[in-house]
């Protein structure tokens, strides 16, 4: 799965998404970024632009938006036949712009999870495949939200966890954001796990275990760790 993922080279976006002629997003950098909070995302209605997205995707036949918290991520095996994610993989298609994630690695002989940051060994950002829709509430106003699509390990995610995030090769962006639609079988050979030598993990402070963290400290070495929790007083608030 991927529940936690940082964005803090921004201005690094340039490089990985030229085509885009929109202006960088005016966002802080977020070492910590969480599910229910919007998230930055280049989607193929505007491939040229960036957006921002409430992360856990809300079907346009969802009663209300708390469905969301169970839509975060979305398992690329079954996109095609699972009625909350098919026409959004023929038609709705996002990238997420990040530049690592964590998981947690259980210690074999004892009940602790360490932290771990996973990026590439570049340093640069990179994109997640995603899906997007628009949902509408009883009021008339509109919410677009999306979800991160996962598919099994590679040898290094395996050695903490039984899934990975899809990570669309650059070669791919094009193909992913097309604005028309693609049956599931010309897309299902991107939904691969990425490549283990161009990634990296390693072993950070408990400081991220609580989403209400944020800051530098999130992917301090295990033993620079704050001495107290602190809360973030700047997450965003696009979405009340």
């Amino acid at each position: 799965m991927c529940g936690r993922y940082t964005l803090v080279r921004i201005a690094d976006l340039t490089e990985i998404f030229p085509w885009i002629n929109d202006d960088l997003p005016e966002a802080p950098p977020r070492y910590n970024i969480a599910p229910m909070q919007p998230i930055l995302a280049i989607a193929n209605d505007h491939p040229n632009k960036y957006d921002f997205f409430f992360w856990g995707l809300v079907p346009p036949w969802a009663k209300d938006t708390s469905i969301g918290a169970r839509m975060i991520n979305a398992r690329g095996e079954t996109l095609g036949t699972q009625s909350a994610f098919r026409n959004a993989y023929k038609r709705r298609r996002c990238l997420i712009p990040a530049d690592g994630f964590y998981e947690w690695k259980k210690s074999p002989d004892s009940k602790k999870k360490t932290p771990m940051y996973i990026r590439m060994r570049s340093g640069k950002p990179f994109a997640f495949g995603g899906l997007w829709e628009t949902w509408s509430s009883p009021d008339g106003s509109e919410l677009r939200s999306c979800t991160i699509v996962t598919t099994k390990p590679n040898e290094l995610m395996a050695t903490m966890h039984d899934r990975m995030p899809v990570i669309i090769p650059p070669e791919a962006y094009q193909e992913w954001l097309d604005r028309g639609e693609r049956a599931p079988r010309e897309l299902d050979k991107l939904l691969v796990p990425y490549r283990d030598d161009e990634l990296e993990a390693t072993p950070i402070s408990t400081f991220v275990n609580s989403a209400k963290n944020d800051g530098p400290a999130c992917i301090a070495p295990p033993d620079e760790e704050p001495p107290a929790k602190q809360k973030s007083d700047d997450q965003p608030t696009l979405f009340g």
